[in-house]
């Protein structure tokens, strides 16, 4: 799907590659049902279901941001490493598609 206004641009689709999200020793998530998520003006953003993330690893954080184009997301932590981990739980319906799944800072693509 695409959307966006004028001079900016967001498109969600099925990603085609296989992620994988490690932090230190510890594998976070690992997904080949990722969603990619491309914006005018940021790097590609992997979108993980969270039934693919170790949620038991993380913990939710007080913090919040909000996006005009997204919506406002949750984060999560481990203890050496603050708000790795984000998620749009009621996104904009132009985004829908990324509802509850997790994105990280730290991500390999295959």
């Amino acid at each position: 799907m695409t959307k966006g206004l004028v001079g900016h641009r967001i498109t969600v689709e099925p990603s085609d590659r296989h992620v994988c999200v490690v932090h230190g020793d510890q594998v976070l998530a690992e997904s080949d049902a990722a969603l990619v998520l491309r914006e005018t003006g940021c790097p590609d953003r992997y979108y993980i279901p969270p039934g693919d993330a170790r949620l038991d690893l993380l913990t939710p954080s007080g913090t919040r941001t909000h996006c005009p184009f997204k919506g406002d997301a949750s984060y999560w932590s481990l203890p050496d490493a603050a708000d790795l981990a984000w998620a749009y739980p009621d996104p904009k319906p132009e985004v829908a598609e990324i509802k509850d799944h997790l994105c990280f800072y730290e991500v390999e693509v295959s």
